[in-house]
């Protein structure tokens, strides 16, 4: 009977046994399974940082450039848009203290410039110091002629005093920033 006993026991202990192996295997592959999802969890997550980071690089990369972009075209003339180039010279010619007038804006016949004729009258310090702004100004331009007088050598010769000396001067001024578009 004993026998009988630790038969039925050492059965039982076998079976328990088999019965934990299996448990045991099928929580390891739980695991496991379970282990590669994350993983696989964890490298999309790191790619989904990554990718953020360079979009976020590439907006301030973009937002970096922007303002010097702006600057870059504020340096060249747009055939669509000649306005910023006028209202450009009149602001010169008021810091200058002259009267200028833009008499024609044609491009040439290439359309890699455009070419400006102005009128400008004032004393002689003004009209130079006009020239000097334009030289200096953003756009490149070429002066291919200016023609400076005195009024006052017109004037006295027609028996007028003037105390003032009166300049007038006829500019023709390439810009050479020029874009078609």
């Amino acid at each position: 009977m004993q026998f009988i006993f630790q038969k039925k026991s050492l059965i039982l202990s076998i079976l328990f046994l088999i019965f934990s192996c299996f448990i045991f295997i099928f929580l390891y592959k739980n695991i496991n399974d379970n282990e590669r999802t994350l993983q696989l969890t964890q490298e999309k997550w790191q790619m989904e940082v990554a990718r953020r980071e360079n979009t976020k690089s590439l907006i301030d990369s973009v937002k970096a450039v922007e303002f010097e972009r702006t600057l870059l075209e504020t340096h060249f003339v747009q055939s669509s848009n000649i306005v910023p180039l006028l209202e450009m010279i009149e602001k010169i010619a008021r810091e200058a203290g002259t009267k200028a007038d833009v008499t024609s804006v044609d491009p040439a016949e290439n359309n890699s410039s455009l070419e400006i004729k102005m009128l400008a009258s004032g004393s002689f310090e003004t009209i130079y110091k006009l020239i000097t702004l334009l030289e200096n100004s953003p756009y490149s331009l070429e002066f291919t002629s200016a023609d400076i007088q005195n009024m006052n050598a017109q004037n006295a010769s027609a028996g007028k005093v003037n105390r003032v000396s009166q300049w007038t001067a006829s500019l023709r001024i390439k810009v050479l920033s020029f874009v078609n578009k």
